[in-house]
Protein backbone atom coordinates (compact mmCIF):
# COMPACT_ATOMS: atom_id res chain seq x y z
CA UNK A 1 0.00 0.00 0.00
CA UNK A 2 1.20 3.67 -0.68
CA UNK A 3 2.17 6.00 1.81
CA UNK A 4 -0.89 8.23 0.45
CA UNK A 5 -3.13 5.39 0.28
CA UNK A 6 -2.02 4.64 3.67
CA UNK A 7 -3.10 8.01 4.91
CA UNK A 8 -6.01 7.85 3.47
CA UNK A 9 -7.11 4.49 4.93
CA UNK A 10 -6.25 5.95 8.45
CA UNK A 11 -8.14 9.30 7.75
CA UNK A 12 -11.38 7.46 6.50
CA UNK A 13 -11.56 4.89 9.54
CA UNK A 14 -10.95 7.92 12.50
CA UNK A 15 -13.73 9.38 9.87
CA UNK A 16 -15.64 6.89 10.44
CA UNK A 17 -14.93 6.33 14.40
CA UNK A 18 -15.92 10.05 14.92
CA UNK A 19 -19.18 9.61 13.26
CA UNK A 20 -19.69 7.03 15.51
CA UNK A 21 -18.77 8.50 18.56
CA UNK A 22 -20.86 11.72 17.66
CA UNK A 23 -23.99 9.10 16.99
CA UNK A 24 -23.10 7.06 20.20
CA UNK A 25 -23.26 10.82 22.35
CA UNK A 26 -26.70 11.73 20.27
CA UNK A 27 -27.79 8.41 21.32
CA UNK A 28 -26.67 8.76 25.46
CA UNK A 29 -28.16 12.73 25.16
CA UNK A 30 -31.34 10.94 24.03
CA UNK A 31 -31.34 8.34 26.81
CA UNK A 32 -30.69 10.68 29.29
CA UNK A 33 -33.51 12.68 28.31
CA UNK A 34 -35.45 9.52 28.71
CA UNK A 35 -34.76 9.03 32.35
CA UNK A 36 -31.77 7.55 32.58
CA UNK A 37 -30.68 8.05 36.20
CA UNK A 38 -27.56 6.97 37.91
CA UNK A 39 -27.82 4.58 40.57
CA UNK A 40 -26.56 5.61 44.42
CA UNK A 41 -23.50 3.20 43.82
CA UNK A 42 -22.26 5.46 40.58
CA UNK A 43 -23.08 8.52 42.46
CA UNK A 44 -21.25 7.43 45.74
CA UNK A 45 -18.39 6.46 43.11
CA UNK A 46 -17.75 9.74 41.99
CA UNK A 47 -18.36 11.21 45.62
CA UNK A 48 -15.27 9.01 46.20
CA UNK A 49 -13.24 10.45 43.28
CA UNK A 50 -13.98 13.69 44.35
CA UNK A 51 -13.21 13.39 48.13
CA UNK A 52 -9.62 12.17 47.23
CA UNK A 53 -8.84 14.98 44.62
CA UNK A 54 -10.24 17.31 47.15
CA UNK A 55 -7.58 16.20 49.64
CA UNK A 56 -4.70 16.79 47.03
CA UNK A 57 -6.02 19.84 45.91
CA UNK A 58 -6.13 21.09 49.97
CA UNK A 59 -2.81 19.56 50.39
CA UNK A 60 -1.43 21.79 47.74
CA UNK A 61 -3.33 24.93 48.92
CA UNK A 62 -5.01 25.03 45.24
CA UNK A 63 -8.08 26.33 47.01
CA UNK A 64 -9.68 27.12 43.58
CA UNK A 65 -9.43 23.35 42.65
CA UNK A 66 -10.77 22.73 46.47
CA UNK A 67 -13.68 25.07 45.89
CA UNK A 68 -14.82 23.15 42.82
CA UNK A 69 -14.00 19.69 44.18
CA UNK A 70 -16.32 21.07 47.00
CA UNK A 71 -19.17 22.20 45.22
CA UNK A 72 -18.90 19.29 43.63
CA UNK A 73 -19.04 17.25 46.40
CA UNK A 74 -22.43 19.05 47.13
CA UNK A 75 -23.97 18.63 43.91
CA UNK A 76 -23.11 15.02 44.33
CA UNK A 77 -25.44 15.19 47.66
CA UNK A 78 -28.03 16.78 46.18
CA UNK A 79 -28.06 14.06 43.61
CA UNK A 80 -28.31 11.40 46.09
CA UNK A 81 -31.05 12.75 47.94
CA UNK A 82 -32.83 13.76 44.57
CA UNK A 83 -32.29 11.15 42.34
CA UNK A 84 -32.25 7.72 45.74
CA UNK A 85 -35.23 9.55 48.54
CA UNK A 86 -35.29 5.99 49.43
CA UNK A 87 -32.16 3.21 49.21
CA UNK A 88 -33.05 -0.82 49.96
CA UNK A 89 -32.86 -1.57 53.45
CA UNK A 90 -31.94 2.03 54.55
CA UNK A 91 -34.89 3.09 57.20
CA UNK A 92 -34.29 6.76 56.92
CA UNK A 93 -34.38 8.81 53.82
CA UNK A 94 -31.34 9.38 52.03
CA UNK A 95 -31.74 13.49 52.30
CA UNK A 96 -32.06 13.56 55.99
CA UNK A 97 -29.20 10.88 56.41
CA UNK A 98 -26.98 13.75 54.51
CA UNK A 99 -28.69 16.73 56.59
CA UNK A 100 -27.32 14.70 59.37
CA UNK A 101 -23.95 13.20 58.66
CA UNK A 102 -22.86 15.75 55.69
CA UNK A 103 -23.86 18.93 55.52
CA UNK A 104 -22.52 20.35 58.45
CA UNK A 105 -19.25 19.26 57.89
CA UNK A 106 -19.15 19.95 54.08
CA UNK A 107 -20.39 23.40 55.09
CA UNK A 108 -17.11 23.95 57.65
CA UNK A 109 -14.91 22.34 54.82
CA UNK A 110 -15.87 24.84 52.45
CA UNK A 111 -15.75 27.82 55.05
CA UNK A 112 -11.94 26.21 55.17
CA UNK A 113 -11.03 26.42 51.79
CA UNK A 114 -12.66 29.82 51.37
CA UNK A 115 -10.46 31.64 54.19
CA UNK A 116 -7.48 29.30 52.50
CA UNK A 117 -6.52 27.62 55.98
CA UNK A 118 -4.94 24.73 55.17
CA UNK A 119 -5.12 23.71 58.86
CA UNK A 120 -8.83 24.09 58.78
CA UNK A 121 -9.19 22.26 55.80
CA UNK A 122 -7.15 19.27 57.92
CA UNK A 123 -9.18 19.01 60.41
CA UNK A 124 -12.86 19.76 58.84
CA UNK A 125 -11.71 17.11 55.83
CA UNK A 126 -11.50 14.76 58.46
CA UNK A 127 -14.86 15.80 60.24
CA UNK A 128 -16.43 15.04 56.65
CA UNK A 129 -14.69 11.55 56.32
CA UNK A 130 -15.73 11.19 59.66
CA UNK A 131 -19.58 12.27 58.75
CA UNK A 132 -19.21 9.63 55.78
CA UNK A 133 -18.53 6.59 57.84
CA UNK A 134 -20.83 7.38 60.38
CA UNK A 135 -23.40 7.54 57.65
CA UNK A 136 -22.27 4.08 56.33
CA UNK A 137 -22.74 2.98 59.65
CA UNK A 138 -25.98 3.64 60.15
CA UNK A 139 -27.27 2.39 57.06
CA UNK A 140 -25.41 -0.90 57.49
CA UNK A 141 -22.85 0.12 55.24
CA UNK A 142 -20.43 0.41 57.54
CA UNK A 143 -17.72 -1.99 55.18
CA UNK A 144 -17.18 0.68 53.27
CA UNK A 145 -14.75 2.98 54.93
CA UNK A 146 -14.23 6.74 54.00
CA UNK A 147 -10.48 7.45 54.80
CA UNK A 148 -7.71 10.02 53.74
CA UNK A 149 -6.21 8.52 50.15
CA UNK A 150 -2.81 8.03 51.31
CA UNK A 151 -1.15 7.86 47.45
CA UNK A 152 -2.27 9.96 44.20
CA UNK A 153 -3.88 7.82 41.53
CA UNK A 154 -4.37 10.94 39.58
CA UNK A 155 -1.23 10.57 37.61
CA UNK A 156 -2.54 13.17 34.93
CA UNK A 157 -3.84 16.01 37.16
CA UNK A 158 -1.53 18.61 38.43
CA UNK A 159 -2.74 19.25 41.69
Amino acid sequence: MTPIRFKSTILAACVLSLTACASHHHHDEQHADAGFVPGLGEIMAQTATRHAKLWFAGQAENWALAAYEIDELHEGMEDAGKYHPTHKQIKQAIPELIAQYVDQPLTALEQAINAKNKAEFIANYDKLTAGCNACHQATEFGFNVVQRPSFNPFANQAF
